[in-house]
């Protein structure tokens, strides 16, 4: 069948990696591979819409909730789907089968951003705002254990050396929804930002979350590694791996200095708005350049992961802040930054480059380990990074007090620092 050779080209593997995995997984491999891109396209198809760092700003923005609640949004987006996740490991750690788990965080998700539609039609100013933001607190609670649980069902469904394309793939498919929604916000989005085109957005969003989780559901997994729930220190525990495991702990150093391809883009945002252009027509093509880098680096980067994720993740944060150096020496230019493309254009260049992060270190830490110790590894890594992102943004926004060129710089640096950290983590990837 053409299906089973598209298949079989998007996901072949050398037949000696799948000997890892029991056989009645090892045999369901290009249709669990071909069911985890769905589902995972369909969620970063919603999250390119539910986006904290472009259209809920304008959201805020169309209801006129207070200018003091946008700053609000990614902290609660980002530490909100992190922080939980040492505590639920356990949780996660009791289930035989995880997939389920993750089917319930997409229903999760999806309540939280019909809410979030209700709100948008039915409210407006402060209570609009402050709705919204609680939707989104629910909507990252229930985003921590799917991502908690797709980590899982990735090492136990897939085989090293093909989870760098499955998460690549998804990315490229996700680009080509979020490149036709931005289009259609440049073509007809208008000079104002409209709530109702808003709302329908989000609308779509939810029903692509229902879509995943049935999806999701019929993916083919065997019974795991469990824990008989006796044991459960979450917080102690979460600090003695931090403490006595050195390759983890150096990963989690890596990731918090590679935080500048994901906390440069808002302020990249803030300064295309400074130049007037508030409209929805404004908003399209940072959603374009969302697209355009996924469709363009999912699948690059996703090889690349499969060969070296530790050299991806290095590779792309020394390229997202080259970009802001460059783009910061453009802007002291007489009149280039009035040039309408620059920001976009920046813009697309660091969503590039936070795919490579984001496909190379999401490759490695299912890599890292096997069974419950690759839960442990994503859910204290991601509650650090909850923390650390928290410390982080602050001390990027304090510093944006000077300019968001200032915390630009402070970014810049941070980035190049983890490149360094993030060449010296040990080789994981089966194409080493």
């Amino acid at each position: 069948m053409a299906t089973d050779r598209v298949l079989e080209f998007l996901f072949d593997t050398d037949d000696s990696l799948l000997e890892e995995l029991p056989p009645s997984v090892a045999d369901e491999v290009p249709g669990n591979a071909a069911r985890q891109v769905a589902a995972m396209a369909l969620q970063k198809a919603g999250d390119l819409i539910v986006d904290a760092k472009t259209v809920l700003p304008w959201l805020l923005a169309s209801v006129g909730a207070p200018a003091a609640l946008t700053g609000l949004l990614v902290p609660i987006r980002e530490s909100g789907s992190m922080l939980p996740q040492a505590s639920l490991a356990p949780m996660v750690r009791r289930r035989a089968i995880r997939k389920w788990l993750w089917v319930m965080g997409a229903g999760g998700q999806a309540v939280a951003v019909g809410v979030m539609t209700g709100f948008a039609l039915l409210a407006d100013g402060s209570v609009a705002g402050w709705g919204i933001l609680a939707a989104l607190a629910v909507f990252a609670l229930a985003r921590s254990l799917s991502s908690l649980a797709s980590k899982d069902v990735l090492g136990r469904t897939i085989p090293k050396g093909a989870r760098g394309r499955v998460t690549g793939t998804a990315t490229v498919a996700s680009g080509a929804v979020a490149i036709t929604v931005g289009l259609g916000l440049r073509l007809f989005g208008g000079e104002d930002a409209g709530t109702s085109t808003l709302a329908i957005l989000l609308g779509c969003a939810a029903l692509a979350w229902v879509a995943a989780g049935a999806i999701y559901a019929r993916i083919e997994e065997a019974p795991g590694e469990q824990d008989d729930g006796e044991r459960s220190r979450p917080l102690a525990d979460a600090w003695e791996l931090l403490r006595d495991d050195a390759p983890f702990r150096r990963f989690v150093l890596a990731r918090t200095l590679l935080l500048v391809s994901a906390l440069s883009p808002p302020f990249i945002v803030t300064l295309a708005t400074q130049q007037g252009n508030a409209g929805l027509q404004g908003l399209g093509p940072f959603v374009i350049s969302s697209g355009v880098a996924a469709l363009v680096g999912g699948r690059l980067w996703g090889r690349f992961a499969d060969r070296s994720s530790r050299l991806t993740m290095s590779l792309a944060a020394g390229a997202a802040s080259i970009v802001v150096l460059i783009y910061l020496a453009l802007l002291q230019m007489d009149g280039v930054g009035e040039f309408a493309l620059l920001h976009p254009a920046t813009y697309l260049l660091l969503a590039l480059s936070h795919t490579g992060v984001r496909v190379g270190r999401k490759t490695f830490i299912v890599d890292l380990a096997e069974g419950n110790q690759r839960t442990n590894y994503v859910a204290v890594s991601n509650s650090a990074m909850g923390v650390l992102l928290l410390v982080a943004g602050a001390v990027s926004s304090a510093i944006a007090l000077l300019g968001p060129a200032a915390a630009l710089l402070f970014l810049a640096v941070l980035g190049l620092v983890g490149v360094v950290v993030a060449r010296s983590l040990p080789e994981v990837s089966a194409g080493a």
